[in-house]
């Protein structure tokens, strides 16, 4: 068994991860501004009330665990903030929750530059792009960065989705989602039986 840090374990997808890797008889670091406060009394499960900008803090908060999760938004949270305190605390294994908006909707059309794309997410996912960019830059960490589809919601753990590359994957029906909970699935699938080394991938149903 593995012994996970999670960073933004108290958000919805890093708070989904933390329960998949409960369940799998992982044990769990969480990291968060109140991880304290909110997951207090946890079996398994450690809480360092951390702001993920400050570095030195990240990086001690980080050091000795298997592999580093990062929930992080983006838009608030800068590549550098979560790779450099990684690299330093000796940590070899990054795994990312990514973003929609570098897919492609098309051949040559990321999800962002399509026309009907929200405005209100367009500087988280700006920030995705940069944070996958800035991963395939990177030549030291074991990364993987696991995008959602274009709905990324609460629901059911079902353990039937699909997986693809770096195009968006939509249903049958036309819809493009997948729930937080189906999601953690497939991110601890990864930590247990890596498959996409310095990758990215996407799940959907």
């Amino acid at each position: 068994m593995s012994h996970i840090a999670i960073l933004g374990a108290t958000g919805r997808a890093g708070g989904r991860l933390l329960e998949e890797a409960l369940r799998r008889g992982h044990t769990v670091t969480a990291i968060a501004r109140h991880a304290s406060a909110k997951l207090a009394g946890r079996a398994n499960v450690k809480t360092v009330d951390v702001d993920a900008l400050d570095a030195a803090a990240l990086e001690k908060a980080v050091a000795g665990h298997d592999a580093v999760f990062s929930a992080a938004h983006f838009a608030t949270v800068p590549p550098a903030a979560v790779i450099e305190p990684v690299k330093r605390a000796g940590v070899k294994r990054l795994l990312v929750v990514g973003g929609a908006g570098s897919l492609f909707a098309a051949p040559g059309l990321k999800v962002i530059d399509t026309p009907n794309f929200p405005d209100a997410y367009r500087a988280e996912a700006t920030a995705g792009g940069v944070f996958l960019d800035a991963l395939r830059n990177e030549k030291d960490l074991d990364w993987t960065f696991l995008s959602p589809s274009a709905e990324f919601v609460e629901g059911e753990r079902t353990g039937k989705f699909r997986l693809g590359k770096d195009d968006l994957l939509v249903s049958a029906e036309g819809r493009s989602w997948i729930t937080f909970e189906d999601y953690a699935i497939a991110f601890i699938d990864e930590l247990e039986k890596p498959a996409h080394s310095r990758q990215r991938y996407t799940i959907g149903y």
